[in-house]
């Protein structure tokens, strides 16, 4: 039910001028030109482990993983026709993405497999200004982004999201703020951790979907608040370990 709700309301969204803040082109699904690209071993063990855990919530049936790959490798060549030609030794400004797509998987395990309407999803998704904060590959670098930001290596997450989440916990929860002040590890360097898996790894699956659709349904300031409240969440707990 879920799928089906944020399906119609992205599709909804990308049809109106005023709610598309990226414009892309048009992009026609392929299965055979994508098939000679490869997957990097990085994104090999991502597909084994998204289809593992698929698998084991009962949303995936046999065959997901070349889906997956289908997916996964039309959004790499959906999103190369997006990218800047950056020359710099810095591993995270290389052509291809460094990471695992961890969104586009969560979307994948979402439509329960189904790969034509995960891609379908996906490119209406990109035209909408919360892609810039969900799908981290989105905006690697991107046309959209002003060229001296694209050089730093510094993805927007981090300096929108992560900046205002410590702004906010230092006001909402100053003494979870000083417990990191203290321990010399910042809130944000955790918070990009979370927003980059999906917070996969730290929340059940129902929660997980719950983070997506909210930040879809209501903006992507909800993915700061999100943390925050995991911190709220939390606090009695890294109190705890900051006296021990």
């Amino acid at each position: 039910v879920l799928a089906e709700l944020i399906e119609k309301f992205v599709s909804h969204l990308s049809e109106s001028h005023l709610d598309c803040y990226f414009s892309t082109g048009n992009y026609e699904a392929t299965g055979a030109d994508v098939k000679n690209e490869g997957l990097s071993s990085v994104q090999q063990l991502g597909v084994e482990i998204t289809v593992r855990y698929g698998k084991y919530l009962n949303l995936l049936k046999e065959h997901a993983e070349n889906e997956l790959c289908f997916v996964l490798m039309n959004c790499e060549k959906f999103l190369k026709q997006q990218r800047r030609t950056v020359v710099s030794s810095l591993y995270c400004l290389q052509e291809h993405y460094a990471g695992y797509d961890w969104f586009a998987s969560s979307v994948f395990l979402m439509m329960s497999g189904d790969g034509e309407k995960t891609l379908t999803f996906l490119q209406q998704f990109s035209h909408l200004l919360v892609s810039a904060f969900l799908w981290l590959p989105r905006l690697h670098i991107s046309v959209h982004l002003p060229i001296t930001t694209v050089e730093s290596g510094i993805h927007p997450v981090y300096f929108c999201s992560a900046h205002y989440i410590e702004m906010l916990l230092k006001a909402e929860l100053p003494l979870v703020f000083s417990a990191f002040h203290l321990s010399g590890f910042t809130p944000s360097q955790i918070c990009l951790q979370w927003i980059t898996q999906c917070f996969w790894n730290y929340m059940d699956w129902s929660e997980i979907c719950h983070y997506i659709a909210i930040c879809i349904f209501l903006g992507p300031d909800y993915q700061i608040y999100m943390c925050i409240s995991v911190f709220r969440h939390l606090q009695q707990d890294i109190l705890k370990h900051t006296e021990a």
